[in-house]
């Protein structure tokens, strides 16, 4: 759409494409035709301007002709007659000269208006073609944007379908991982300090025949009874080479405590113990499974090492009794390849030095293996702990909720007309008169 203003009110309306072309039209046509009438006007000017210049010049030689006293009368006629003839013939030349002009006003005019058509043709022909384009191109955008909608609602309908499973699964999770604290404080509630360590030695015996025993079945993973050298642990694992020699053996204590126990023990009350249970059974680990000190942030990070004051012994949470198993299997495994490597390099008189170096490597490099599994175990327990300290506040707003829209309930059954109305002697001048008319009704 184009803007025209109106020279003489200045008025400013709008005209489309069409509209335009036909006044550009018509304004082309009328400045040809002012433009037209002028010349011609201006050739008629200069013809008549000619003219009266030849009369006055006529006229002139008459006069003196007339004055001339020797001029013959013969003479002066003839001289008139050419002088008419040539008047006439300008009369004929300039008829035949505008008979000319307008001839070619006609055929310029036709011209003009011929291509004025032409042009008007076009215009309207690339007007059309414009304004399908126009369309065609607004369809395939409308097009795209409704193609880029649907695809838009269907990613937004799987992202809420992939959020609500999330979600839900991370609900199901959480409400098993609260069942199962739940389960274990409960568990811990009503059991014996005896019962408590029963329950242990039991849970980690379930865990094990559950999980390893199909995987090592030539292993011995018993209850230590034999108690001659006057004191025993708990549980006493051992594994075997094929050729049948043991690799590995770890003695193994599981201690736990009820919240209510008067005393309180620690960790390091047992390692002693431990120890002298470990030597006295000739075991090459000594572990101590634990849930003393819940709050000791040591033993909540993972496994702990304390070889630093009895060799080769660790502490760890129950949830940490197969890995250490594994854990403690393969670097043993490890061990025994390479000290049969070194007995048959020793044998073979090869230099010994690079398969100590490859020994204390793979020390190092299970340092290192443990270090990383270590922080792992801590990182996903602090992760346990945090939602159960999540889910426990949820459940206490929850709970909190469930409070105040109980106070609610009670405010708003005990809510009154005649409360409603005290202090506020309008509402019960109001709530009078309603009664009166209500009364006044019924009878």
């Amino acid at each position: 759409m184009k803007e025209l203003k109106c020279p003489k009110c200045g008025s400013v309306f709008r005209v489309d494409e069409a509209d335009y072309a036909s006044i550009a039209g018509q304004v082309k046509n009328n400045e040809f035709y002012a433009e037209l009438d002028r010349r011609l006007k201006e050739h008629d000017e200069r013809h008549q301007a000619e003219e009266r210049l030849l009369t006055a010049k006529v006229e002139q030689d008459y006069l003196k002709q007339l004055n001339t006293k020797d001029m013959a009368l013969g003479a002066k006629d003839a001289e008139i007659l050419r002088l008419q003839n040539r008047l006439d013939g300008l009369e004929a030349k300039k008829a035949s000269e505008l008979s000319l002009a307008l001839a070619e006003k006609d055929k310029t005019i036709m011209q003009l208006n011929a291509t004025i058509e032409r042009q008007e043709s076009k215009m309207q022909v690339a007007l059309v073609e414009e304004r399908s384009r126009a369309r065609a191109d607004l369809q395939r955008r409308e097009d795209e944007i409704g193609r880029l909608k649907s695809e838009a609602e269907l990613e937004r309908g799987r992202v809420q379908i992939r959020e609500a499973e999330m979600l839900r699964q991370h609900a199901n999770e959480m409400k098993a991982k609260q069942q199962e604290v739940e389960f274990y404080r409960d568990l811990k509630a009503r059991m014996s300090t005896k019962m408590v360590g029963e329950t242990l030695e039991q849970h980690c015996s379930t865990q094990y025949n559950q999980m390893m025993r199909s995987m090592m079945p030539d292993a011995y993973f018993e209850k230590d009874n034999d108690a001659s050298g006057g004191s025993k642990g708990d549980f006493i694992f051992r594994d075997f080479a094929p050729d049948g020699t043991e690799y590995i053996s770890i003695m193994f204590e599981m201690k736990n405590e009820a919240d209510e126990t008067a005393t309180k023990h620690k960790n390091e009350d047992f390692f002693k113990k431990l120890d002298a249970d470990r030597r006295e059974k000739k075991c090459e680990f000594a572990v101590l499974v634990s849930l003393l000190e819940p709050e000791n942030e040591l033993y909540n990070g993972g496994i702990v090492d304390v070889s630093y004051r009895y060799d080769k012994m660790y502490v760890i949470r129950p949830q940490f009794f197969l890995p250490i198993i594994s854990l403690l299997v393969q670097t043993s495994k490890k061990s025994l390849e390479y000290k049969q490597q070194l007995a048959v390099a020793q044998s073979q008189s090869v230099d010994v030095t690079n398969f100590e170096n490859s020994l204390l490597e793979f020390q190092e490099k299970f340092g290192r293996n443990y270090q990383l599994a270590s922080r792992k175990f801590k990182d996903a327990i602090e992760g346990i702990d945090k939602s159960i300290a999540q889910l426990q506040k949820i459940k206490d707003a929850l709970l909190g909720s469930e409070n105040n829209l109980r106070l609610a309930n009670d405010k708003a059954q005990d809510l009154t007309i005649k409360k409603l109305t005290r202090n506020n002697p309008t509402m019960k001048a109001k709530f009078d008169e309603a009664k009166q008319i209500s009364a006044l009704s019924g009878e």
